[in-house]
């Protein structure tokens, strides 16, 4: 794995848009040149918060300074998970941030949610090596968002360096491929055009038709699917489970140790790694309060279970649960309904609780179109993956149709 650990000496060079790449850029004299320049960062404390936030990421909590930050220094990120922080960051002079895309060394496909197992399968049985790869995204998180961010909505300009700047780093580094994850659909079509494989998927997505209640949301529902959504809240209330909503600010360091509990036993009970520490929660409640959800259930003014949530500027992103009890219809109260809610007094126009689940379409949420893009350096890999991706695609949009079939909305 060394020989793969040493971007941090290497500094790409931009003139006219063509990319240039040398090593030890420092002791060059090109370096003296009016030039825009990308840096490849290992960590991102090296970049100043605010410049980084003014790349356009508040809207989306987990592409934020303070999140990143979070997970690099508490212990969820490194060698013992497969992710490494290469990101791509592009300067004007040696202080003005211009440009930035988030960017892993990856040593494996855990906590990507777009799933490319089989392709790593196929490239051992053909006796080639798929990881080390890069990826863009936000670790852990199956979030749309932007990953080519700019201090300028309308740069187009410096978005083409980004992807530039992301193949020369995948070309020098000698990775099998390079995969933006996530995309937005603006980035996803000018990934396309520089000659990357779309890649289309699912997830489900409620939206906030201007709802003055939660009564008014159902009002939109067909009977049968409002009588049911009533019925599985009258079994949480029966039952005597309440609830705390929480921001960064409201919940205690005991409130984020009893939910940690529940985060790890709901990976310990399905295999799975729970790599997101306490520290980890405890810093951004601190770093980004108003940017975070802690949905607390008790029961007997005891906890029972909890779900978290990251809070955008206009929608909310659905993460993680666990519970020590079982009652009927906690998660679907707790994951799904205080969450929309919550949306419907904040006035918030979206709620994505998460990657799959064509459970949630009876509860409002509908089937919504994800993206990501792909570079293969092995032209044979490329092409055979391109002839999948095509049929995938078809078969994508025949699901989506049979799931928006299931909508749960009268049809006026």
């Amino acid at each position: 794995m060394g020989r793969f650990l040493y971007t941090r000496s290497i500094t790409l060079l931009i003139r006219s848009h063509c990319l240039l790449y040398v090593a030890g850029m420092q002791d060059s004299p090109q370096a003296e040149s009016p030039t825009l320049q990308v840096r490849i960062v290992e960590q991102i404390a090296d970049v100043p918060r605010a410049a980084w936030n003014g790349l356009g990421v508040m809207p989306y909590p987990f592409l934020r300074h303070e999140f990143l930050q979070a997970l690099e220094q508490h212990g969820c990120l490194g060698e013992r998970y497969g992710w490494l922080p290469r990101h791509v960051t592009l300067w004007d002079g040696d202080d003005t941030l211009v440009g930035a895309a988030p960017m892993y060394l990856k040593f494996n496909s855990y906590g990507e949610f777009v799933f490319d197992w089989a392709w790593a399968d196929a490239y051992e049985r053909n006796g080639l090596r798929y990881y080390p790869k890069l990826v863009s995204a936000s670790p852990y998180t199956p979030a749309t968002g932007p990953k080519l961010l700019t201090a300028r909505p309308d740069d187009d300009a410096t978005r083409d360096l980004l992807i530039a700047a992301g193949a020369a780093l995948a070309e020098q580094t000698g990775v099998s491929s390079l995969h933006w994850l996530f995309t937005t659909g603006d980035e996803t079509g000018r990934l396309e055009r520089t000659g990357l494989l779309r890649r289309i998927g699912c997830q489900f997505h409620w939206t906030n038709r201007g709802y003055a209640d939660f009564d008014a949301f159902l009002a939109t529902l067909t009977s049968g699917k409002r009588k049911n959504i009533r019925k599985e809240r009258r079994k949480v209330v029966d039952a005597g489970v309440t609830f705390r909503l929480l921001d960064g600010n409201a919940a205690s360091e005991h409130d984020w140790a009893v939910f940690h509990d529940f985060y790890e036993s709901t990976f310990h009970r399905r295999g799975g790694i729970p790599t997101l520490s306490l520290g980890f929660f405890q810093a951004i409640a601190d770093s980004m309060p108003e940017g975070v959800l802690l949905i607390m259930a008790e029961h007997d003014g005891k906890p029972v279970a909890a779900a978290f949530c990251l809070v955008g500027e206009d929608t909310l992103y659905g993460r993680h649960w666990g519970c020590n009890a079982y009652f009927d219809n906690l998660h679907f109260e707790a994951c799904y309904y205080q969450g929309l809610d919550f949306c419907i007094r904040r006035g918030l126009g979206r709620f994505e609780p998460g990657a799959q689940g064509e459970h949630k379409i009876a509860r409002g949420f509908l089937p919504t179109e994800t993206y990501s893009a792909h570079w293969l350096a092995d032209p044979r890999f490329r092409d055979a993956i391109g002839k999948h991706l095509d049929f995938e695609r078809v078969g994508m949009g025949d699901y989506l149709d049979e799931m928006h079939a299931r909508s749960p909305y009268r049809a006026d």
